[in-house]
């Protein structure tokens, strides 16, 4: 699945869930919504610490969301990748694959964004 694609599916479904889910599922949404806002930390440094815990998670549908919010952050792709490197040595030789996608998708986002890295 592309970028596009994955964001209008993720869109499509959390819409769906939120709609049918009941107050846990509700409430979990909104934890996770709130924990990357500001704070004593900014936004952009929790997006950056989301995408190196999805690398090391090896969970390529977070990997794209983080690595999209980065991107909108205003996070060079050399900035990405030295924090992907934290992942890989976190996480070992298991996440490459998961590097592969990043990688990929970091110019995809940007193509499609048109937006330079």
């Amino acid at each position: 699945m592309g970028y596009k694609e994955f964001v209008e599916y993720r869109q499509r479904m959390n819409d769906k869930i939120l709609k049918e889910g009941g107050l846990n599922t509700k409430r979990f949404f909104a934890l996770d919504s709130n924990v990357y806002r500001d704070g004593e930390l900014s936004a952009k440094t929790k997006e950056m610490m989301g995408l190196v815990a999805s690398l090391v998670l090896r969970c390529n549908d977070c990997i794209l969301y983080h690595l999209d919010r980065c991107i909108e952050h205003g996070y060079s792709n050399e900035e990405i990748y030295e924090a992907m490197e934290v992942a890989l040595i976190v996480g070992g030789s298991i996440t490459i694959p998961h590097l592969r996608y990043a990688y990929e998708m970091i110019d995809e986002i940007r193509r499609e964004k048109k937006i330079s890295g």
